[in-house]
């Protein structure tokens, strides 16, 4: 939550966001383990450091029924297959998309941004179960999307805790 507000300097994400523990605490562990990271689009990507990520936005193309956007999750689903970190900061219909595949996500950093479709795609994570990070509002972006997955990047693992 720190890294969130920090990132957007804006404090109602205090109350805004949500997520659970035991999810952050799996996830902490899959990505320490190498789970692929993948992105909504590559600024989320260039704000995640220490980390390759994986945006295949640019393959993507829009068709009937299908942004370029939600394109991009299927094309990146199919490269990285279940377990990966999903980060999400730009497009509902990413994460509409990526709610439809049965990715099997090691988490999914839910925090699209605007007034179209960003406050029920993340409701509709939430109502999922799938393990999450998201919040209850409009705000969101790939600034602090890029933030959430560096907080669990730079908390220390076990080991590094012993040192």
């Amino acid at each position: 939550m720190e890294r969130v507000i920090h990132s957007a300097a804006d404090l109602d994400y205090a109350t805004d966001l949500v997520m659970a523990e035991a999810d952050l605490v799996q996830a902490h562990a899959a990505l320490h383990a190498g789970a692929p990271v993948v992105v909504d689009v590559e600024m989320v990507g260039a704000g995640i450091t220490r980390r390759e990520t994986v945006c295949r936005l640019r393959d993507a193309e829009a068709g009937p029924g299908l942004t370029r956007s939600a394109h991009a999750i299927r094309l990146a689903y199919e490269q990285v297959g279940p377990g990966a970190l999903w980060v999400i900061g730009n497009a509902p219909t990413a994460l509409e998309e990526l709610l439809t595949l049965d990715a099997d996500p090691a988490l999914v950093i839910g925090l699209p941004v605007g007034f179209v479709g960003a406050v029920e795609s993340k409701a509709a994570l939430r109502e999922s179960g799938l393990p999450a990070v998201s919040n209850v509002s409009e705000k969101g972006g790939s600034a602090v999307a890029a933030a959430a997955l560096n907080a669990l990047l730079y908390h220390p693992t076990s080991a590094e805790e012993k040192l």
